[in-house]
């Protein structure tokens, strides 16, 4: 690990305004990630903003009938909350479905959405990667590629998110709130925070520079039942081959988004529309133009088992709905 400049900020806004000063400087809160990649000089900040002090860590209801999640809310934090549970169970579930119980006690939300890919060229500095070297060449597009993207890749880059927070996120329709150095603030809804790779990969989010998370705020619950499936290579501790998070109404209709398939969670809201019909249906329609690679075109069959045991389980008699 290289050497670093440290320090702790009293605001949000002096944070952000640290980081954009210097775009050497990265925030760190839980660490989970951000440790890793600069242990193996992945990342190397030459100066650390710890946001760790700031008071956001907290859960309220918000006057819309939603709730805000502050952005240094632990995973564990989350997950247990009685009003996530009862609510927003499809969150609850995605939270315990990853890492390990002493990682998520001290991921963050914020750091949740901001993890990088877990890629094996990504992690291989031996390896080209234009995530972590624009313009350097993606190793991954001729190598091993079984639990990379099949949809929304580019030929710069087949990375996808390795995380489950965010496609419960996704299928919740939840607003990510930011504010930059100078005290302004901004909402992103998070269908339009994490970006596809283009010709950019190395840029996972629409984040500007500087810009902090302060929180993330979900809207009126949805109602229905709540379900989120993981199919991964181990029962625990392991990313998801795919995932998916679904939120079906007693007629039929619902939501979903997928994990582990793009560069984002990935949700067509057209494709929902055919929920009534089944995962066949939906999967066509969410996956119409998938461009697997030569080892990972399983994950469309994955997807569509996977989507068909999640309905299978929101529509089982006799189940409570929401609760995880």
């Amino acid at each position: 690990m290289k050497s670093f400049t440290y320090e702790r900020p009293a605001t949000p806004a002096e944070a952000a305004a640290a980081v954009a000063r210097n775009p050497e400087a990265k925030f760190i809160a839980g660490g989970t990630n951000l440790l890793d990649l600069m242990k193996l000089q992945i990342e190397t900040p030459t100066h650390l903003v710890d946001v760790n002090g700031l008071t956001l860590d907290a859960i309220e209801p918000t006057p819309e009938g939603g709730l805000r999640i502050g952005a240094l809310v632990r995973n564990t934090d989350l997950a247990a909350d009685a009003r996530v549970r009862r609510d927003y169970a499809v969150l609850s579930r995605a939270l315990l479905a990853g890492a390990s119980g002493q990682l998520r006690n001290k991921a963050t939300t914020a750091g949740n959405l901001l993890q990088r890919t877990r890629c094996p060229y990504f992690y291989d500095t031996a390896q080209a990667c234009n995530k972590r070297q624009p313009g350097s060449g993606c190793s991954a597009l001729d190598g091993i590629s079984r639990g990379l993207a099949v949809i929304g890749a580019s030929e710069h880059c087949i990375a996808t998110h390795p995380g489950d927070m965010a496609v419960a996120m996704r299928v919740l329709d939840a607003t990510v709130e930011t504010v930059d150095g100078g005290g302004a603030t901004r909402s992103i809804p998070i269908a339009e925070f994490h970006r596809l790779p283009g010709d950019k990969p190395e840029t996972d989010t629409t984040l500007r520079a500087g810009e902090l998370i302060t929180a993330v705020t979900l809207p009126k619950p949805p109602g229905g039942r709540h379900v989120y499936r993981k199919v991964r290579d181990r029962a625990s501790y392991a990313y998801a081959l795919v995932s998916v998070a679904a939120v079906v109404q007693p007629d039929g209709t619902g939501r979903v988004a997928f994990g582990g398939v793009a560069h984002r969670p990935w949700r067509v809201e057209e494709a929902e529309a055919e929920l009534p019909k089944g995962a066949k249906a939906v999967t066509a329609r969410a996956f119409a133009g998938a461009r697997p690679t030569h080892d990972n075109g399983f994950k469309l069959t994955l997807a569509e088992r996977t989507l068909g045991a999640a309905l299978h389980e929101a529509q089982a008699p006799g189940r409570e709905g929401v609760r995880p």
